[in-house]
């Protein structure tokens, strides 16, 4: 059975995700919905769907999400039973009608192939419900190493919501707690997959909501933003995962987190360490250069040297 697990904050968009569950051509799913102590009550749309399908909804007393969004997942997935898969929906996604039913079509091949991450085709939504993207669709076999390297050259895209997992396997590893859950989604998708097999369903779309409600952009969310880069970089190039022209993507990544914010010492210091650990020593001259680079031109525009 599969279990959908929406973490509630916001009720703008949440009668559009509810409707699309209502919607959905195969009703084999339970639903849990765990309200962050939000201040805006989603009970009426609840219960005007609840003759639709089977939904369990409980509110916490304590916000969780303003602190650490993982543990609010956690706590939400925590509400349901036994169910062998989850996916946990956002409050303003939205579901295509055959996505639980393609779900249960594959199983014979999930289970054969021992998947334990299942990923659906996503198209970008505003908050007008238009699309703003083509769908993206992908290999119907596929190492999440190389998606990993696909996202990070923006050849692809990637969202918490278009995922089903082995829910055994995410209480086994869980979510990395970066803050803002940035990366974490990521990070999770590489790891309860065990860094191998991710299979694609194609054939449903899961709407991923891109609004003016999502994550702001001021300097503590960039800052924030920043430090869940790192710690996600920095912790795959701590691994062997990657093959070397691979390490070679990802290591600039690592390096724009102090490039970005060259106060964090601690961030330069754990780099030089890793870089000389990891034999990485031409992208580590480049790094020296980049900051030589820009401490000069920083001087100069400080003393208006031409």
């Amino acid at each position: 059975m599969l279990a959908i697990i929406i973490p509630f904050y916001k009720l703008a968009y949440f009668e559009e995700t509810i409707q699309s569950l209502a919607n959905q051509s195969d009703q084999r799913f339970k639903v849990y919905i765990g309200d962050d102590a939000s201040p805006e009550c989603p009970k009426k749309i609840i219960e005007k769907y609840q003759d639709k399908f089977d939904v369990n909804y409980y509110r916490f007393n304590e916000n969780l999400g303003s602190k650490s969004l993982t543990k609010q997942w956690q706590r939400c997935i925590d509400l349901s039973k036994s169910e062998k898969w989850i996916m946990i929906l956002g409050d303003d996604d939205v579901l295509g009608s055959d996505v639980v039913a393609e779900f249960y079509k594959k199983i014979p091949v999930i289970d054969k192939e021992e998947i334990k991450v299942v990923r659906y085709s996503s198209q970008l939504i505003n908050d007008k419900n238009e699309n703003i993207s083509t769908a993206y669709t992908h290999p119907r076999i596929e190492k999440s190493t190389t998606f990993l390297i696909k996202k990070v050259r923006s050849q692809t895209r990637s969202s918490l919501s278009e995922y089903i997992f082995n829910k055994e396997k995410v209480l086994q590893v869980g979510f990395k707690d970066y803050p803002l859950g940035w990366y974490s989604d990521d990070m999770a998708v590489l790891e309860f997959s065990d860094f191998n097999t991710i299979y694609t369903i194609n054939e449903a779309i899961v709407f991923v909501r891109f609004s003016l409600l999502s994550i702001s952009g001021d300097l503590a969310v960039s800052r924030e933003k920043n430090k869940a880069k790192f710690l996600f970089y920095y912790s795959l190039l701590s691994g062997n995962f990657f093959s070397k022209d691979q390490v070679q993507i990802l290591f600039p990544k690592l390096f724009q987190t102090y490039l970005s914010e060259r106060k964090q010492v601690l961030y330069f210091l754990r780099i030089t360490g890793l870089c000389i650990k990891s034999g990485e020593i031409l992208g580590y001259i480049g790094f020296l250069k980049s900051i030589l680079h820009t401490f000069s031109k920083r001087t100069k525009e400080s003393f208006n040297v031409k």
